[in-house]
């Protein structure tokens, strides 16, 4: 294979790349549903795309781990520059905001107690796209074979057998969103994404299980599975954080939620009226300017554009207003640099960054942790995907506490009760595939 140009980029053209063998002959009908069962209950790590796009790692041969107490970016860089040239999975928790702004601060209960960062670099990954799938690794042909040999028996899928709980009732839920209108009026901010959580605690969940349901329900762009030992991530995530390929950065911001109809007629009526929705409009078009300022931090001069602008999108179970926007690197910016410069992601926060994520902490009950954080991939070219970490589902096994988050922005237009109902929305289906 040959070496990219991007390699001279990071300075390590001297770096082989992971032998690679495209595997033409194995039938790849549900392969990642069954990969994963082959593979767990080691720890893997499963990326899916709503068009079949998936790769999977496993067998981590190296590990970064930190909590805010003993993190710091220097050694997160290094990490990833010690570990070039490999596939490299991993998260970055909404709480890592505290490193980057220094006056910002997170007392509220941690239901989960995850890593605030985590990364692992995979000695084995298969990666499936269009039609093709390629392995990545040391194992021989017998060995990858074996893979595909499903000889476990399938699992049924059971009926919800976990019911969430709000850990903040309707009630304070309204006084909330007329205390944020108020910091609106006020001038303090001009919207912000209030969260709220529901829980579940003593809880026995199965993990893999509940993914493949949700899975059917959602089929977002950007699901996830992580069974990390005791920690495990279950997401649908329609939004993407970041994708760099190259020497170019795209970002893909969501604002603006709408059900899906009963019927073709009234489906169409629904997402042309979310288009054409001020109010969402406005929320959208507020975080893309947030964006764009973000990446100019990290940009060449007048590379920022907005390829995009309030694009309706429609999942399976909700249509999105969404926008992309993309610029050009500066020479030499790498990861490190350009999370600085953009985490998080402007469309968990609000705007003004800063004072949003203040009322955000002051109004809401619970840590966010990974929810309103990020979950991907760097591949060995250091090319990288990100996602954003909401509509999803997030389990301690230690603990045995089940948590799911959902929120929504607001603005000096937003409506209290309605602004509950879009929360009840975005749970429907994180509820319906527990199991």
């Amino acid at each position: 294979m040959k070496k990219s140009v991007l390699w001279r980029d990071l300075g390590r053209s001297d770096l082989p790349l992971p032998p690679v063998k495209t595997l033409k002959q194995i039938h790849l009908q549900k392969s990642w549903n069954n990969l994963v069962r082959q593979i767990e209950p080691d720890p893997c790590v499963l990326l899916k795309g709503s068009d079949n796009h998936f790769i999977l790692g496993w067998d981590f041969e190296a590990e970064f781990k930190a909590n805010l107490t003993n993190f710091n970016f220097k050694d997160l860089q290094a990490f990833l520059d010690q570990h070039q040239g490999n596939y490299i999975f991993g998260y970055l928790t909404y709480d890592l905001k505290n490193k980057i702004e220094p006056q910002l601060t997170s007392s509220n209960d941690d239901l989960l107690e995850f890593p605030v960062v985590h990364f692992l670099v995979a000695s084995h990954v298969l990666e499936h796209k269009e039609s093709t799938l390629n392995y990545f690794g040391e194992l021989d042909d017998k060995s990858i074979t074996s893979l595909f040999e499903f000889d476990k028996p399938s699992f049924e899928i059971q009926k919800t057998a976990i019911q969430l709980k709000p850990k903040t009732s309707k009630e304070d839920y309204l006084k909330n969103v007329q205390s944020i209108l108020s910091e609106i009026q006020f001038g303090n901010i001009y919207e912000m994404n209030y969260c709220v959580n529901f829980s579940a605690e003593d809880a026995e969940l199965k993990s893999f299980e509940t993914f493949v349901r949700l899975n059917e329900i959602a089929d977002a762009p950007f699901s996830a599975y992580l069974n990390l030992g005791d920690h495990f991530i279950i997401s649908a995530s329609p939004e993407r954080y970041l994708q760099k390929m190259g020497i170019y950065l795209k970002s893909e911001p969501i604002k603006g939620t709408a059900r899906r109809g009963k019927n073709v007629e009234e489906d169409q009526a629904i997402s042309e009226t979310l288009k054409n929705d001020p109010k969402e409009r406005a929320e959208n078009i507020m975080i893309v300017d947030l964006v764009r300022n973000d990446l100019s931090k990290i940009a060449t001069k007048k590379s920022v554009k907005v390829d995009e602008l309030c694009e309706v999108k429609s999942f399976k179970t909700v249509h999105q207003l969404v926008s992309t926007v993309s610029c050009k690197m500066k020479p030499t910016t790498n990861f490190t640099d350009v999370i600085k410069a953009t985490f998080p992601m402007g469309s968990m926060t609000g705007a003004p960054k800063i004072a949003a994520m203040q009322i955000a902490e002051k109004t809401e009950n619970f840590k966010r942790g990974l929810y309103s954080g990020t979950i991907g991939y760097i591949n060995p070219l250091g090319d990288y995907d990100f996602n954003v970490v909401i509509r999803s589902i997030l389990y301690n096994r230690n603990k045995k506490v089940v948590s799911c988050s959902v929120g929504g922005a607001i603005t000096i237009n937003a409506k209290p009760e309605n602004e509950y109902d879009e929360c009840l929305l975005k749970l429907q289906a994180l509820q319906q595939a527990l199991c």
